[in-house]
C-alpha cells in the first residue's frame, strides 16, 4: 500500500484485489481474511477494508453474506496481454514526404494571440455545444475571406465547420446517400484516404482517368454517377490544374444531369508561377461543394476544415455532421475566426508563400544537376512536384532504398509510368540539395534500380 501516493487506500486495496481476480491469481470461491485480520496485515484501518470489500461485492468480484466469509465470485478470467514494444522509429534525415505545411513556420505567437483573446471575449454559452454546423462568427469570417482569396460564393448559413477534410467528405458521403446518390466518381489517380472514406460510407467508388489537362469530362460520360470528387486548382497527385475547357465541362456536365461535384481545394492558396487559380464552385455554386482546410495553410493539428454547400445539400450535411460529433471545438474555431479577422492569415501565407517558391526552386535546380534522368512535373502550384522515372527503374525498390538511408518520401504508378511525390514544405532550404544528392546516390550509385 502506497501511503504517499496521490490514490486513497482503499481505491489501491480495490484495485489489486480486482486485478488479482481478473487474472485468476484468486480463484472463484477463494475465502477472503476477516476484514479486521486484512486491516491488521496492512496496517490499515478496518473501515477501508470494509469499504473495499463492499464496493467489490456491489460490482459482482465478491459474494458476501451476512455472518459468513467473504469470497471470490465466479468472474471470467482476463489476462491482459502484453504491451506492444514499438519498433524504432524511422529516422528521417531528409524529409520529402507529401503530408503538411511547414509545421516548424506555424505562427505560434500569433495564434496564441487569437486564442487568447477568442477565450478571453467568449460568452459563457461559448463553452456549450453551440452551433453544429460551427461557430456563426468563424462562418462568416470564413465566408468574406474564401469569397476575396478564392473566389468562393459563401453563405455563412451554408458553410460547415469540420475537423479536417477527411470528415468532410465522410459527412457529403452519408448527405449524398440520403440525397439518393450511390456512386461517385473520383480521380485516377488520387488521394487514396478519400477513395476508402466514400467507400466506408457505402458509396460505390468509380475511378475517372486524368491526364495532363486533369479531369478526362467525357468518362464522365459513362461512369454513371451522381457525384465526382475532384483537385481541379491542383491535381493530387500529378500536380496540374484543370483546363479551362474541363473546367467549363465538368459544370456543363453537373448542371445537365442535376449532380454535384466536391471541389477539394487542399492547397489553392499556393501559386507560385502564374496568377492563382479560382475556385471552381464560383461557377457554380448550386451544384458545387467548395472543401478547404486549415491543414495545408496552417497546421493539420488544428483539425479545422470547412464545406461551403449548396442549398440541396446543406441540410442533410450539416445534420450529418451533428450527429457525427455534435460539433467541432468552439474555442478553437473563435480563435481562427480572430486570426483570419486580424490578418496573421494572410501575412502568414504571404511568408510561407515566399519560402516555399525558393524551398522548390532549390529542389528543382538540384534535380536538374543530380538526376537529369527524371522529368518534374507540377511545377505551378502546391507543396511538391512529381519526378518522373525512366523506365528501367524500378519504383518500389528504389523507394525501399530511400527509406533505408533516411531519405523519406512516396511515389506511385499510372499509366504505366513511375514517379517520385517530392515535398518541399517540411525538409528546411539547406537540407534540400543534400537530400537529391543522397536520392541519386541511391538511385543511380550502382546502377539504377532495374525492373529486371
Amino acid at each position: 500500500m502506497d501511503r504517499s501516493g496521490a490514490r486513497p487506500l482503499r481505491e489501491q486495496l480495490e484495485q489489486q484485489l480486482r486485478d488479482g481476480i481478473r487474472r485468476g491469481v484468486l480463484h472463484a470461491g477463494t475465502p477472503l481474511p476477516s476484514t479486521r485480520a486484512l486491516a491488521a496485515e496492512l496496517g490499515i484501518s478496518r473501515g477501508v477494508v470494509v469499504e473495499a470489500y463492499a464496493q467489490l461485492a456491489a460490482e459482482g468480484f465478491l459474494v458476501s453474506r451476512a455472518g459468513a466469509v467473504t469470497r471470490v465470485a465466479h468472474v471470467e478470467r482476463h489476462e491482459p496481454s502484453p504491451p506492444a514494444v514499438p519498433g524504432p522509429p524511422r529516422s528521417v534525415r531528409f524529409d520529402f514526404r507529401v503530408e503538411a505545411a511547414d509545421l516548424s513556420a506555424f505562427p505560434r505567437r500569433a495564434w496564441l494571440a487569437a486564442l487568447r483573446d477568442a477565450l478571453h471575449d467568449a460568452p459563457d454559452a461559448a463553452l456549450g455545444y453551440g452551433d453544429r454546423a460551427g461557430v456563426p462568427a468563424l462562418r462568416a469570417t470564413l465566408a468574406a475571406y474564401l469569397g476575396r482569396a478564392r473566389g468562393v460564393a459563401a453563405e455563412p448559413e451554408r458553410i460547415v465547420v469540420c475537423t479536417g477534410m477527411t470528415q468532410a467528405v465522410a459527412v457529403l458521403a452519408r448527405a449524398l446517400r440520403r440525397s439518393g446518390v450511390g456512386r461517385v466518381g473520383v480521380e485516377d489517380p488520387g488521394f487514396p484516404v478519400h477513395r476508402r472514406v466514400l467507400a466506408r460510407e457505402g458509396l460505390a467508388v468509380v475511378p475517372v482517368p486524368v491526364d495532363r489537362d486533369g479531369l478526362v469530362v467525357q468518362a464522365l460520360e459513362g461512369a454513371d454517377v451522381g457525384a465526382v470528387l475532384i483537385t481541379p486548382s491542383h491535381q493530387y497527385p500529378l500536380g496540374m490544374a484543370l483546363a479551362p475547357e474541363r473546367r467549363a465541362g465538368v459544370v456543363e456536365w453537373a448542371v445537365r444531369r442535376g449532380a454535384w461535384i466536391l471541389e477539394d481545394d487542399y492547397d489553392g492558396e499556393y501559386r507560385f508561377d502564374r496568377e492563382p487559380v479560382g475556385a471552381l464552385q464560383a461557377l457554380a455554386p448550386g451544384h458545387v461543394v467548395y472543401l478547404g482546410t486549415a491543414s495545408k495553410t496552417l497546421a493539420p493539428g488544428l483539425r479545422l476544415g470547412w464545406a461551403v454547400l449548396p442549398e440541396g445539400l446543406a441540410e442533410a450535411v450539416t445534420e450529418a455532421k451533428a450527429l457525427a460529433d455534435s460539433g467541432s471545438p468552439q474555442i478553437d474555431q473563435l480563435a481562427l475566426a480572430r486570426f483570419i479577422e486580424r490578418g496573421d492569415l494572410d501575412r502568414h501565407l504571404r511568408r510561407m508563400r515566399g519560402r516555399y517558391r525558393r524551398r522548390r526552386d532549390l529542389l528543382v535546380g538540384a534535380l536538374e544537376r543530380h538526376l537529369p534522368a527524371v522529368v518534374v512535373e507540377g511545377l505551378p502550384a502546391g507543396l511538391h512536384v512529381t519526378a518522373r522515372l525512366p523506365g528501367a527503374w524500378a519504383l518500389g525498390p528504389l523507394l525501399a532504398r530511400a527509406w533505408e538511408r533516411g531519405v523519406g518520401l512516396h511515389g506511385f504508378e499510372h499509366g504505366g509510368v513511375s514517379r517520385l511525390m517530392l515535398g518541399y514544405a517540411n525538409i528546411p532550404e539547406a537540407s534540400v540539395a543534400g537530400g537529391v544528392r543522397a536520392l541519386a546516390g541511391i538511385a543511380t550509385g550502382s546502377g539504377a534500380p532495374a525492373t529486371s
